[in-house]
């Protein structure tokens, strides 16, 4: 038995002939296929504007420039997430408020951002960063209604939920459709739902946002229509590009996402039957109104420390399986000097795990995976 990680690419024969296609065109970058993925990207969220660049690090740092994010400006986020939400606001300057999260998803919820403003009496937030753990869309109509109330910038961390949807009124929203939101934010990275190597894409409705975006993406510069040769730089910028041949590997992709979270409901569908028995396993329940991408498959240990889940962990990694903590709260690391609400977010941590679940993941090894787990909680006991 080979190794078994949390999560894996999806590359085939197809994948590989659409990039050599595009390596041997004269343009390998800022053409043809990158304006055609954007394109295809915007079609499948139905949003009005989708712009691609090299990591999803970075579309988080375009979406805060976007909105002009400055010194001392607040943002409230999550406890539980990964960095790249924080360091790209800490480097723009703002103070960050991390709020608690659902001690069985890892999620924040409505109440806990509002808490969280209580707590520090918060006044004025510039902009509110939500983040889907595991690609499960929730609560996205009550943080829109916030919105409306405070008048916060709403940008959706949606690295797990490309593919993501929700009902509301029985009408089915894409995530990244940005009707309940200003902007969202995706990774690419060959962890996610669909891959270009590295690579991010932030999607919005609102046109300003769109082409502040698509300057700050490179270097600043505002280019003339008429004369190609004509241009001024009209804001510091960075180069965040994506090339084509990674556009045409993510349109190649594109096309199976449908096929790709097909399969991955499968193997979420098996480790939920076959774990449900287990006494000292928790399964996080999800609104029925939310069609998930199904990114990560969570489980919650009863009463464990993490003294205890090192164990758990240890004794999969012996038998070659490797999940994974999703995430080690912000506020744990050196780096953060802050504000923030933890009681869930520490419960959270200590009982979370994400089992490995990704297309290739076949039959033989979920049912290896889920035999090594029961034979862990039986001599347990």
């Amino acid at each position: 038995m080979n190794n078994i990680y949390y999560g894996k690419q999806h590359i085939d024969n197809n994948d590989i002939k659409k990039v050599k296609q595009t390596l041997s065109s004269q343009i390998i970058t800022s053409g043809k296929k990158v304006i055609e993925f954007e394109k295809k990207i915007t079609k499948y969220l139905n949003c009005k504007y989708s712009i691609v660049c090299n990591s999803g690090t970075s579309a988080i740092y375009l979406a805060l420039k976007a909105i002009n994010l400055k010194n001392n400006d607040i943002v409230v986020m999550p406890s539980v997430n990964f960095i790249s939400a924080y360091n790209m606001s800490k480097l723009l300057g703002a103070k960050v408020y991390l709020s608690d999260v659902n001690s069985m998803t890892g999620q924040m919820s409505p109440t806990d951002l509002e808490n969280c403003c209580k707590k520090f009496k918060i006044k004025k937030i510039k902009a509110v960063i939500n983040m889907y753990m595991g690609g499960y869309p929730e609560n996205i109509l009550d943080f829109y209604k916030l919105k409306k109330k405070y008048g916060f910038y709403l940008i959706e961390d949606a690295c797990h939920a490309l593919g993501s949807g929700y009902l509301v009124n029985k009408k089915l929203y894409k995530v990244g459709s940005c009707k309940h939101s200003d902007l969202s934010t995706f990774s690419l990275h060959p962890l996610k739902t669909i891959t270009t190597g590295e690579g991010g894409i932030v999607t919005t409705n609102n046109r300003n946002l769109c082409d502040k975006i698509r300057i700050i993406r490179s270097h600043g510069i505002s280019r003339s229509r008429s004369k190609y040769w004509k241009y001024d730089v009209v804001s510091a910028g960075f180069n965040f590009r994506l090339n084509d041949f990674q556009c045409a590997l993510g349109i190649s992709q594109l096309n199976k996402i449908k096929k790709f979270i097909k399969e991955r409901k499968k193997i979420y569908n098996f480790y939920k039957k076959n774990l449900k028995d287990i006494e000292q396993i928790n399964l996080p329940i999800y609104s029925k109104s939310i069609k998930p991408s199904y990114h990560l498959f969570i489980i919650n240990l009863k009463n464990f420390t993490l003294n205890k889940k090192d164990k758990f962990l240890k004794y999969m990694n012996k038998n070659k399986i490797f999940p994974q903590y999703h995430y080690i709260p912000i506020f744990k690391f050196k780096l953060f000097k802050g504000s923030f609400i933890g009681k869930n977010s520490n419960k959270y941590f200590n009982h979370a795990i994400s089992l490995p679940i990704f297309v290739d993941l076949d039959k033989k090894k979920q049912i290896y995976i889920v035999n090594k787990i029961n034979n862990f909680f039986k001599t347990k006991k």
